[in-house]
């Protein structure tokens, strides 16, 4: 059944729309943004140095590290050591430690580890993980193995969500794992040791980012085509602002304990949207639950204002019936498709890797920048909340890109951009507010390819291994985040090498998106010869596409003559519904632009 048909009667973008999507389902969003990232700031690494007992005596801290500490270079400056101290007699030091520092200095002292444990500099953070555990020096690989394991749940979990999604629902599915991720992220607050802070972070994983599915697949699945790309763009916006709120909340309490539970407690409330959250009835009638899906769609009418025949639901139950009974015996007919079927033919299997190694490389260093920003330099605090406002913009200016220039020159130049102002840090390493300029400029590069990615993969997978495809595509794109955190944790040593790596794959991605054929105003391809004829023509360096139009002259001729070509076509993602009647042309508005169908017959 067109669900698409129905929504026509009942609204597609009505006051019930809007309800639903800005009051429920856009707040809805926040909490996968606040536990993907919380855990940077519950482990952060904070400055310390060689703690020893005999020098506690001592008020003036830089004093005492002058004492004890040596000097070593990192990141082209000398600093003190965060792991090894001088080995001296810190006893006689400490009762005569002022003639110490007026005597001249002899022979270097002897330098060894860390003994008696380590000071940590509290100017900042109050309280984090690697403070309360030692995760420092030997064990400075413990916070990256942490968020290894966050991202580990997060594979897993989102393939067990999607099974959950489809059989149980959209609304039950979003309550499950908003209680696990309740569950686990208070739990974390009380965690006791390394190991299990560990397993509660697997936990709380577990739902990043499956949780944000619900409020997304809902919200598009309630609306007609026309309004999907404006949802798309408001669920990317209502992340970046969960980002943006994280960041004053991570600014404003300082003890990790307190930050789990400031960044879980408040999204209990959102179990009162059990009432007002509805069930996707697109997804009831195709799981044959009529009943409910007809209450949702009165409801939907009536505060729609839309009027329907007293009729319209006994005469729509029986169009149900009859399509359930014709799609049924399809099925049996239906030849099942495979993953295997993406590569039995060249062209087919050249697009379906490019699309896999370009998505691994949006989520690897999409990740990868919003992980590294704590650690810019600079204000950790200031660094992160940018890292969130400076998607806003390219919000601004992406989709009139995308219908201008098409989805393979956009997500090319995102990219490249991106991926030039990342490694243009190199030259810039010690001037920390043009890196963090440039690192903005590569966070808005990837911000947006990552929009525009699963758009331009959906138009390229045929229909019938479009889900395959992308499910294949986002599955192996999530090894990303367990493979960035191991890049971030190089940068401990050599600060913009993480930004090096990450921009030499930003535009190694875009390089490969020229690969790949164009898909605006293109008709989507159906079966796998579409698929495989689909870009066989494609030009490495081919133009930006250009809109046909018709002129007024090709208006007069017979319509019988005029060439297909010659029609406006439709972007493949905002499909209209017009009645077609013979001979006559039907019109329709799409984006203040007319659109003209002319029906032959």
């Amino acid at each position: 059944m067109d669900f698409d048909a129905i929504l026509e009667d009942v609204g597609q973008f009505g006051r019930y729309q809007k309800m639903v999507i800005y009051l429920i389902l856009l707040p809805a969003v926040i909490p996968c943004g606040f536990h993907a990232y919380a855990q940077l700031f519950m482990a952060a690494n904070v400055e310390h140095w060689c703690r020893v007992p005999e020098l506690d005596i001592i008020s003036d801290v830089s004093l005492a590290k002058n004492l004890s500490i040596p000097m070593e270079l990192k990141n082209g400056q000398l600093q003190y050591s965060e792991c090894t101290m001088y080995k001296l007699n810190y006893s006689e030091i400490a009762k005569n430690y002022q003639s110490a520092l007026r005597t001249p200095k002899g022979t270097p002292a002897e330098i060894i580890p860390c003994t008696n444990g380590w000071t940590y500099e509290k100017s900042v953070y109050k309280s984090t993980a690697v403070t309360e555990w030692n995760l420092v020096c030997n064990g400075d690989f413990y916070p990256t193995l942490g968020l290894v394991l966050l991202a580990v749940g997060g594979i897993i979990g989102n393939y067990i969500f999607g099974y959950l999604q489809d059989t149980l629902g959209r609304k039950p599915s979003f309550f499950i794992y908003l209680l696990i991720e309740c569950i686990f992220g208070v739990a974390t607050a009380f965690a006791q040791n390394y190991v299990i802070w560990c397993i509660y972070r697997f936990g709380v994983g577990f739902t990043v980012p499956a949780i944000m599915t619900t409020p997304y697949v809902l919200a598009i699945e309630l609306v007609g085509p026309r309004s999907r790309t404006l949802c798309t763009i408001l669920s990317n916006i209502a992340y970046s602002m969960g980002l943006i709120l994280l960041a004053g909340v991570v600014y404003l309490v300082r003890d990790w304990r307190h930050l789990a539970l400031a960044t879980t407690l408040p999204f209990v409330c959102f179990f009162l949207y059990l009432w007002p959250m509805p069930e996707s009835p697109r997804w009831l009638l195709a799981r044959g639950e009529f009943e409910k899906a007809e209450v949702i769609l009165r409801n939907m009418a009536r505060i729609n204002g839309k009027s329907l025949p007293a009729n319209y639901m006994v005469q729509l139950h029986r169009k149900y019936e009859t399509d359930k009974l014709k799609q049924d015996m399809e099925k049996k007919k239906m030849r099942k498709y495979g993953i295997l079927d993406l590569f039995k033919t060249p062209n087919l299997r050249k697009k379906t890797i490019i699309i896999t190694f370009i998505w691994f490389t949006n989520t690897s260093v999409y990740v990868g920048l919003s992980y590294y920003a704590p650690v810019l330099g600079g204000d950790e605090f200031l660094n992160f909340f940018l890292a969130g406002i400076v998607e806003l913009p390219t919000y601004l200016f992406l989709w009139p890109s995308m219908e201008r220039l098409g989805r393979r020159w956009t997500l090319c130049m995102s990219m490249v951009v991106g991926g030039v102002a990342c490694l243009t840090t190199f030259l810039v390493q010690h001037e920390t507010y043009v890196t963090l300029a440039l690192y903005c400029v590569g966070k808005m590069g990837i911000s947006s390819s990552f929009v525009v990615l699963p758009l331009m993969a959906s138009e390229l997978y045929p229909t019938v291994v479009r889900g395959l495809g992308m499910s294949l595509s986002s599955v192996l794109g999530m090894l990303g985040p367990i493979f960035i955190p191991l890049v971030n944790y190089l940068g401990s040593d050599i600060m913009v090498l993480p930004l090096i790596i990450m921009g030499a794959l930003l535009v190694a991605g875009g390089i490969a998106s020229l690969l790949l054929p164009e898909t605006l105003n293109q008709h989507l391809p159906q079966t796998l010869e579409d698929g495989e004829k689909m870009g066989l023509d494609t030009d490495f360096c081919c133009n930006p596409p250009v809109k046909e139009t018709i002129t007024q002259e090709e208006k007069d001729i017979n319509p019988e003559q005029i060439p297909c070509s010659a029609c406006n076509a439709l972007c493949s993602c905002e499909m209209v519904n017009v009645s077609l009647v013979e001979n006559i042309a039907a019109v329709t508005e799409k984006d203040s632009e007319k659109v003209e169908f002319i029906a032959v017959k």
